[in-house]
């Protein structure tokens, strides 16, 4: 509901039969998302951020870095300086669905070979977004744990930083996943952060909402109760447009309640703030005239803010609102609407 994505499930599965097409020596059908790291393509793409702004890779294969090379091809500069700015940025590899190990190692492996660090987006808690736009998830709590389990086997000792459950927390706090689900949530969670703390170079940020949701009194406990102590911090504003000041505010406030622990703010479409010309409802759904945010960069002015990161990868939709197509599908007229708002 905060900001949705589509099934990573179908995502994944067109992944795999993308690798095994290319195998074969044959094309896949359409703009099949980013391949495992032997099936990805060679061409030149965006290059990598300097060292100094954060360790973030750079995927030179997303939907935006496609439109820019398809921008510059057709000789439209205009829109290629703007998706540019979505390009070359790194943002987050949302995993959710079937073989997440396969997946997981192609985007690790990619990262390390460029001297990054992946960052990941687990999607795919059991009951996932209350059967809205990104409805799905794993079966049970069994598959979720095994799942968890692949995920961190692709991960290996390589590097990556793992935003855990967008709106996992959120949706046991609200109400809107049924109660008999709680404890089991609450249980998966805190699994899931113990198992890909297993991996050495992991680092994990379970989701804790956004600054125009709920008050941090309201999920100091729910974030214990998933295992906050055994995480490296916690994350906010993931999909949401909240300020990166009321994002910083909020986040430090919650920090205080949890032991202190570091956060990250994903900036990636909060540079105009919240839309609140609309129905509060959906004031989350594509809403027009934001901007992207802040860079993603590990230059955030200290504090408990670890990091400012694009864990939205701006440009997608959230959903079929307000003239847009299915969750997590490019949309480029979203895209250019949002570069054309930036500095």
């Amino acid at each position: 509901m905060y900001g949705s994505w589509v099934s990573r499930g179908v995502r994944a599965r067109v992944l795999v039969a993308a690798a095994a097409l290319l195998a074969a020596g044959c094309g896949g059908p359409g703009e099949p998302p980013a391949p495992a790291a032997s099936a990805r393509p060679t061409h030149t793409g965006p290059s990598q951020q300097p060292r100094s702004a954060g360790p973030f890779w750079v995927d030179p294969d997303t939907s935006a870095a496609r439109q820019l090379a398809a921008y510059t091809r057709a000789g439209d500069g205009r829109k290629a300086a703007l998706i540019r700015k979505i390009a070359e940025q790194p943002v987050g590899e949302w995993i959710g669905g079937d073989d997440p190990e396969a997946t997981v190692r192609g985007y690790t492996q990619a990262a390390a070979k460029a001297g990054r660090t992946a960052l990941l987006v687990v999607y795919n808690i059991p009951h996932r977004d209350c059967g809205q736009f990104s409805r799905g998830g794993a079966a049970d709590g069994a598959a979720y744990r095994a799942w968890v389990d692949q995920v961190a086997h692709g991960i290996g000792v390589r590097a990556a930083v793992v935003v855990l459950e967008p709106d996992a927390i959120l949706h046991l706090v609200d109400g809107c996943t049924p109660r008999e689900f709680h404890e089991e949530r609450y249980a998966l969670l805190r699994a899931a952060v113990q198992r890909l703390k297993r991996q050495p170079s992991v680092k994990v940020y379970v989701d804790a909402g956004n600054a125009g949701w709920r008050s941090p009194e309201a999920l100091d406990n729910p974030l214990r109760r998933a295992g906050i102590e055994s995480a490296d911090g916690f994350a906010v504003n993931v999909s949401n447009f909240q300020t990166t000041r009321a994002s910083r505010d909020f986040g430090t406030r919650l920090s205080a309640k949890v032991g202190g622990k570091h956060f990250v703010i994903d900036t990636s479409r909060n540079g105009n703030g919240p839309y609140t010309g609309g129905d509060p409802r959906e004031n989350w759904c594509n809403p027009p005239g934001r901007a992207l945010g802040e860079r993603p960069t590990v230059n955030t002015g200290g504090g408990p803010v670890d990091a400012y990161v694009w864990a939205k990868r701006p440009g997608e939709s959230d959903g079929p609102c307000k003239g847009g197509p299915e969750a997590g599908e490019w949309w480029p007229e979203y895209a250019l609407d949002l570069a054309g708002h930036s500095g």
